[in-house]
C-alpha cells in the first residue's frame, strides 16, 4: 500500500514535499520513498500523520459526560465527582466506556493514558485496538498507607492478567495528586516497579500549592469534609510539585498532568531532580473546569517534553486529541502546527514508553495513520490506518 498527501508529519517534523508512505497489510511502515521514485500512490487531502497518543485520560468516567457543569473551580469539581460517579447503572456505565472508546478510535487514537480506579476498562483492552497503559490510581492521605496501596494493587494485577504477552497492554501504580496522598505512600507507589511509567494529577488549582506552603485554604477543607485527618501533615513551605518530586526517584518516565499553576522555576528544578519529566496539557478540561489554561509559552520555553491529554468527559465535550491542539493554537497562536503535532504523536509516545512501535512514520513502527483534512478553523480527523 502506498500513500502520499499534500503534507505529510513524521511524528517529529515535516517530511519533504512528495515523500510517499509503503506500507504493508499490517500496518507496518514498510519504506518511505521520496518524489524521484515516481511511485504510485494513493493521494490523500490535507495532511497525514501518525495515529494520535492520548497520554491522560479516565475512561472509567465516561458516563458522567454532562454529569457536572462547567466552570466550578477544582475542588467544587472533586466534590461532585464523588458524589455523582456512583450514581448510575452497570449498564449505563458500560454503554458509556463503549461510546467513549470507538470515539476515540475514530478520532484518530492509536494509545491511551488511562486513570483506572476499578478494572472496567478490561474489555476495551482486551479489543487490541488501541495501545493502553493503564494507571492504578492509589489514594491515601494517612499515615500508614499499606491498605490503600493494597486496593491499588488489587486493580493493577486485574490489569497486569490480562494477555500478559501482548505488548500493547502496560500498566502501573501512579499517585493520584499530591494534596491525596502521603509521603509514606509516594514511597510505596516509588518502589513498586522501578522503571514503570508515574502518571500523577499536578498544580491543577492553587489551592493545591497554598495547601503545602502554609496547610490552609481548600484543600484542608477539602480533606476536612471526608474526614481525612491531616494533622500527620506539616506544610513544607515550597509548592507541591518541589515537596514531593524529592520523594521520588529517577528512572521512572514521570508524566505531570494539567500544570495549570506550574511557574518556570518549578519545571527547571523538577527536570533537574527528575530527567524523564513529561508534561501533559488537557486544555479543553483545563476550561471546563478552571476555566483557564497554564502558561504554555513558559513550558515551550522550560520544559523538556511536552505531550496531551483529554481528561474525562466528566469534564471535556469529547475525546480528541486534534480537538486539545486546535484549543492550544487558538489561544496561543504562535505555535505552529508541526510542534503541536509533536506534541500529540511522538512525545506522548515517549511519555508512555511505546515509542518503539507508534508516535512516528518510521521504517518498521505501526504508528497507524491519519488523515487531517484541513488545519484551518475546526480541524477534522479521519483514521487511515
Amino acid at each position: 500500500m502506498f500513500l502520499t498527501a499534500e503534507k505529510i508529519h513524521d511524528g517529529i517534523s515535516w517530511l519533504p514535499e512528495g515523500t510517499v508512505i509503503e506500507t504493508n497489510e499490517e500496518g507496518e511502515i514498510v519504506a518511505l520513498h521520496d518524489a524521484a521514485e515516481n511511485i504510485t500512490a494513493t493521494h490523500y487531502d490535507g495532511i497525514l500523520a501518525p495515529g494520535f497518543v492520548n497520554v491522560h485520560c479516565h475512561l472509567e468516567l465516561s458516563h458522567m459526560k454532562g454529569a457536572i457543569p462547567e466552570h466550578t473551580g477544582l475542588i467544587p469539581f472533586l466534590q461532585q465527582v464523588m458524589a455523582k460517579r456512583f450514581g448510575f447503572t452497570d449498564e449505563q456505565k458500560k454503554d458509556a466506556r463503549d461510546a467513549a472508546f470507538q470515539s476515540m478510535l475514530e478520532n484518530g487514537i492509536v494509545a491511551v493514558g488511562d486513570i483506572a480506579n476499578t478494572n472496567d476498562t478490561l474489555e476495551q483492552r482486551a479489543t487490541g485496538k488501541m495501545h493502553f497503559y493503564s494507571f492504578a490510581e492509589a489514594i491515601g492521605f494517612n499515615e500508614l498507607p499499606l491498605p490503600q496501596f493494597e486496593t491499588s494493587k488489587k486493580v493493577y494485577d486485574g490489569f497486569a492478567a490480562q494477555q500478559p504477552n501482548n505488548n500493547i497492554l502496560k500498566q502501573s501504580i501512579v499517585p493520584h495528586a499530591p494534596y491525596s496522598v502521603s509521603h509514606a505512600l509516594f514511597k510505596l507507589i516509588d518502589a513498586h516497579l522501578p522503571s514503570a511509567v508515574i502518571s500523577i494529577h499536578n498544580q491543577e488549582s492553587k489551592a493545591e500549592d497554598e495547601y503545602y506552603i502554609s496547610k490552609t485554604g481548600q484543600v484542608h477543607d477539602l480533606l476536612q469534609g471526608f474526614g481525612i485527618d491531616d494533622t500527620f501533615f506539616h506544610p513544607s513551605g515550597k509548592p507541591s510539585i518541589l515537596t514531593y518530586a524529592k520523594w521520588m526517584s529517577p528512572g521512572h518516565n514521570y508524566i505531570f498532568v494539567h500544570n495549570t499553576y506550574t511557574s518556570s522555576n518549578d519545571v527547571i528544578m523538577v527536570q533537574r531532580m527528575l530527567p524523564d519529566a513529561y508534561w501533559c496539557l488537557c486544555p479543553n478540561a483545563n476550561l471546563y473546569i478552571e476555566n483557564t489554561l497554564p502558561d504554555v509559552n513558559m513550558l515551550v520555553r522550560d520544559a523538556n517534553n511536552i505531550c496531551i491529554g483529554t481528561d474525562s468527559l466528566s469534564s471535556n465535550h469529547q475525546l480528541s486529541v486534534l480537538a486539545e491542539l486546535a484549543t492550544l493554537k487558538e489561544h496561543y497562536n504562535n505555535l505552529d502546527w508541526g510542534t503541536l503535532l509533536r506534541w500529540g504523536t511522538y512525545n506522548g509516545a515517549r511519555a508512555l514508553q511505546m515509542q518503539e512501535t507508534i508516535g512516528k512514520i518510521e521504517e518498521g513502527k505501526k504508528p497507524g495513520i491519519v488523515q487531517i483534512a484541513s488545519l484551518d478553523n475546526d480541524p477534522v480527523v479521519k483514521r487511515i490506518i
